[in-house]
């Protein structure tokens, strides 16, 4: 291990500080004075004569609380992001609690989603699973040194690729942390890319074309098309919860069809073509195989995808801007059987996915365990989270016997780890789990906020249970909402 570089840090003042380098959004809060350190461990030269190491930062605060918490990464990493543990931390970043934070690059350098790295060995490992186990076996010994103590309690706290080296800490390196939070993990990718083609191809068949006969995928739902399908799915779904606030917080319950949709004659503003109403069916419903068993989970029906305004907040109804789905293209004349063989033949899932349900040791050892999940996640699906949490539980005793360690939250409207036109997606789950470990006290819930619902509140339910209104009180405020299963 090579350390490339120290400094002290003062105190920044509430505002003066990016979340992250991918986000123009500043911490509300001050962050006190500390020390930040950069290294390497095991500097070496892989194929192609490039470069590699386990790169990190380590944020140790002058007024440090006793805790540690590693923060997950994103993408396919390869970049070090500023340890600040903001990720599901509320307005209070983990570092101006107090925590000592670190974050790593997994073990090499370059854009967040280049794969170049995967041609080398090590670094293919690394990034599946070896470097956050080093990682956080150093970041004790640094800690511990420059304290004189070592951390009375450990976390780790992740979205996305995050959220799947959360499960894999739970699954590989059980008595490593005590307290873990996942959220929207990455945790089969090689399924939910089948997933994403399939839906892209259901809406591409249906586009129209242009003077070449190429697709125009952002032209086969109009702004009328999107903004119908987002009202109906709120019109069928929305007052499940007991309230009817343009958000559905009873997703199990939500059991939309777009078919209601479908135009009796010609195609008018005020329902959708056959075609369009075959195209959200497979999009939604996720694909099976030839013998017609699912592949990936199906996605909830959520106007989170589509905006009620008619704006698309997401990528998974068609659109023009970004999309996290645009590198994945739909393969001419391949079914999808030979995806499934692809991914099956493909060695690198086998490393890091993370489906294994065997936690025995994680919540032997007293381990507490929180999953989250954005309803309008257009990436990855809330229920193939969800599908793991039963799975998982099934094999841990049942779910009576895992909600005393583990527990799985729907956020309603919230896209990938954020965003969404009616989302409330600043909670504190980071705060929860730390109150579980250090004082016993399970989530019950957690209140959420959003910046897009200025002046709401809600509290997020663990499931099986959902937030209600309970019929009085300012329906603004959470406090007026229980938990019902």
């Amino acid at each position: 291990m090579v350390i490339t570089k120290a400094e002290e840090v003062p105190t920044a003042p509430p505002g003066t500080v990016r979340i992250s380098v991918l986000s123009s959004d500043m911490v509300p809060v001050a962050i006190g004075s500390y020390c930040r350190a950069e290294g390497m461990i095991d500097p070496r030269t892989g194929v192609d004569n490039k470069s590699y190491a386990i790169g990190f930062a380590i944020a140790l605060p002058d007024h440090w609380n006793g805790r540690f918490l590693f923060q997950g990464g994103g993408g396919l990493n390869g970049f070090i992001t500023p340890p600040l543990g903001v990720q599901a931390a509320g307005d209070s970043p983990a570092l101006a609690r107090g925590f000592a934070v670190v974050s790593t690059d997994t073990g090499h350098k370059g854009a967040i989603f280049d794969p170049y790295f995967m041609k080398d060995q090590l670094a293919s490992l690394n990034f599946a699973y070896v470097a956050v186990g080093r990682v956080a076996v150093l970041s004790k010994e640094i800690i511990a040194h420059y304290y004189g103590q070592p951390a009375k309690h450990s976390y780790y706290d992740g979205c996305s690729t995050g959220g799947r080296e959360g499960m894999l800490m739970s699954q590989r390196y059980p008595t490593y942390f005590d307290g873990i939070v996942v959220g929207d993990p990455a945790m089969r990718t090689g399924y939910s890319n089948i997933g994403l083609t399939y839906a892209r191809v259901a809406f591409q068949q249906i586009a129209p074309k242009d003077a070449s006969g190429k697709p125009l995928p952002s032209q086969d739902f109009s702004a009328s098309d999107k903004k119908l399908l987002a009202e109906a799915i709120l019109k069928w779904c929305d007052e499940k919860d007991g309230l009817k606030d343009g958000m559905i917080f009873n997703v199990k319950a939500c059991d939309f069809d777009p078919v209601i949709l479908k135009c009796k004659g010609a195609k008018t503003d005020a329902c959708l073509s056959d075609q369009q109403v075959g195209a959200l069916e497979k999009a939604f419903g996720g694909p099976k195989d030839s013998r017609g068993r699912p592949v990936y989970a199906p996605f909830p029906y959520d106007p989170g995808y589509i905006g009620v305004g008619g704006t698309v907040s997401s990528s998974f109804l068609p659109t023009k801007g970004p999309s996290p789905m645009a590198s994945v293209q739909p393969p001419a004349d391949l079914t999808i059987d030979q995806m499934v063989a692809n991914v099956e033949a493909d060695e690198t899932q086998t490393l890091t996915d993370t489906t294994w349900t065997n936690l025995s040791t994680f919540s032997g050892n007293g381990g507490k365990l929180i999953f989250y999940h954005g309803t309008s996640d257009p990436v990855f699906s809330p229920l193939d989270t969800l599908a793991y949490y039963e799975r998982m539980a099934k094999n841990n005793g049942g779910l009576d016997e895992v909600e005393n360690w583990s527990r799985f939250f729907f956020v309603p409207g919230m896209n990938h780890c954020g965003g969404g036109p009616a989302a409330l997606d600043n909670f504190d789950m980071l705060g929860a789990v730390v109150n579980w470990v250090e004082k016993g006290v399970a989530p019950d819930l957690v209140l959420a906020k959003g910046k897009s619902l200025p002046g709401r509140t809600r509290p997020l339910c663990p499931y099986p249970k959902y937030a209600y209104y309970q019929g009085q009180g300012n329906p603004e405020d959470g406090s007026n909402f229980a938990c019902r299963q």
